[in-house]
């Protein structure tokens, strides 16, 4: 895309003219974002194509990048493993069982955490009517072997 359309040349179409609107239209669709996000661009790294779409595409991974969990990391495990309240292990197996992505595993872990507490609670009634059912069975015994003890 020429600046100047007078001027026909290789270098000046590898140029990204910010004034032009059809050149922002241009970059915008061929690099798929948008204009606000190209003009950023050119305005961090400059006017070239190419270390503009180098530049997008850095900062399409590095947003990508941070929704992901790395295990290789041993910071970012620590991280996660912190964040979800969890052991570095459990981390581990819920990325194996889930994947990568935080949101996901996330899900993963607190669906574990609830069912985990429900069967706490379940066990906790049981040991409850069990206990009671045991202390019931006991009085009337110790009713009997009391009035046994008082006749005698």
């Amino acid at each position: 895309m020429a600046d100047d359309k007078a001027k026909r040349g290789g270098s000046d179409g590898r140029l990204i003219a910010l004034r032009e609107a059809y050149e922002v239209r241009y970059w915008s669709k061929k690099f798929k974002v948008t204009p606000s996000k190209l003009k950023a661009a050119v305005k961090a790294v400059g006017r070239s194509a190419r270390t503009v779409e180098a530049y997008l595409k850095l900062q399409k991974r590095a947003t990508n990048d941070r929704a992901l969990i790395a295990l290789t990391q041993p910071y970012e495990v620590r991280y996660w493993a912190k964040k979800f309240k969890v052991t570095p292990a459990r981390l581990r197996t819920a990325v194996g069982e889930v994947g990568r992505s935080a949101k996901k595993v996330g899900v993963f872990l607190a669906a574990r955490k609830t069912v985990k507490k429900k069967a706490a609670v379940k066990k906790k009634t049981t040991a409850k009517k069990v206990k009671t059912k045991k202390v019931k069975a006991k009085t009337p015994k110790a009713k009997k072997s009391a009035g046994k003890r008082a006749r005698a």
